[in-house]
């Protein structure tokens, strides 16, 4: 099958995955738009978002669409790397057994992988993520296990501060995305997650989902083909460039965020493989949009999601970040010239 075949058959598929996962989770389209692109675009992808607002459903909804395997793992403090690659227990026989732990248990049809909370496992446990993320392989049972369709989801508890670890700026840096997963905001459908029966079976509610609907082991291609599909102009490629100089010297672009000194804000900017993992996310969008090129729309579409996490601000700042963040990003967009 040729490339524009196989994108369009692709468009068609990827649209009935999100009309699919939006019969299992309600009031939050543009977190199923960007976790769609996400995958689509083959990116690892941070989520935001308090406990009870259906992470895990969504996750699992998008599972089932794609096939493949599920994992999920709920970081601790006493959490060491091998709890993520074995399972020890004691046989009914009272006989010590090793089993492969989540990361491992599906083997290569491993397709998300969700790290709850993880920012309460320690430094060495997230630096084996990151090594799976980056290499889609790791080594266990002496021997290295390939994990080839891997995407990796991972929320934080932004409440509680005590015993945990934030991640470190070249962690952050993997991660393509960072989606806000919040409560919904029409009273219509908050009463429906909290009145409506179906919405508490949540086995019950998956398969509303129709199952096995884009096979995972063609997404690796669909992505690269998207890649290759969707033309970036000289232009656009300026603007981008433009964006990317925006996060690292706002004061020259006219960015202003009230109450900051936007000279001093700035420790890092966006760096090179944030902006390439950016284009991707456009790229796609453009795609899921129909259309063969980028336009302005798509770079700021996926902007925040994509800037919000690898940009960071001096230490005078930096724990003021969940409420100067998103007026810095907005004010990047507003300030650079699109073509």
């Amino acid at each position: 099958m040729n490339d524009a075949k196989l994108l369009e058959q692709a468009a068609r598929i990827a649209s009935d995955v999100e009309a699919n996962v939006a019969k299992v989770v309600v009031g939050q389209k543009s977190a199923i738009r960007l976790l769609l692109i996400a995958i689509l675009a083959r990116g690892h992808v941070l989520l935001e978002g308090d406990v009870g607002i259906g992470k895990t459903t969504v996750l699992r909804a998008f599972a089932r669409a794609i096939g493949g395997g599920f994992s999920r793992i709920e970081g601790s403090i006493d959490m060491m790397p091998g709890d993520v690659l074995y399972h020890t227990f004691i046989t009914e026989e009272g006989n010590p057994r090793v089993s492969a732990g989540p990361l491992i248990e599906h083997g290569e049809a491993l397709a998300v992988f969700f790290f709850n909370e993880i920012n309460r496992a320690r430094p060495q446990v997230q630096a084996l993520l990151l090594r799976a993320m980056a290499e889609r392989s790791v080594t266990a049972f002496n021997q290295v296990r390939q994990i080839p369709h891997l995407l990796v989801f991972a929320d934080r508890n932004r409440v509680e501060k005590g015993e945990t670890f934030e991640l470190a700026a070249a962690a952050r840096d993997r991660f393509m995305m960072e989606i806000g997963i919040e409560a919904p905001e029409s009273d219509e459908d908050r009463a429906s997650l909290i009145f409506d029966p179906a919405y508490h079976d949540v086995e019950r509610l998956l398969m509303r989902c129709d199952a096995d609907i884009f096979d995972y082991r063609d997404l690796e291609g669909v992505g690269r083909a998207i890649q290759h599909h969707v033309d970036a102009s000289p232009a656009l490629q300026k603007y981008a460039l433009d964006l990317m100089r925006a996060t690292r010297q706002p004061h020259e672009f006219g960015v202003r965020v009230s109450g900051v000194n936007v000279s001093e804000l700035v420790e890092a900017g966006a760096s090179p493989r944030g902006m390439s993992l950016m284009l991707r996310a456009a790229r796609v969008h453009a795609f899921l949009a129909g259309r063969p090129h980028l336009v302005p729309e798509d770079l700021q579409a996926v902007f925040r999601p994509t800037m919000v996490h690898r940009i960071f601000f001096s230490p005078v700042y930096e724990f003021e970040r969940q409420s100067i963040a998103p007026i810095f990003i907005d004010e990047v967009l507003r300030c650079v010239a699109a073509p």
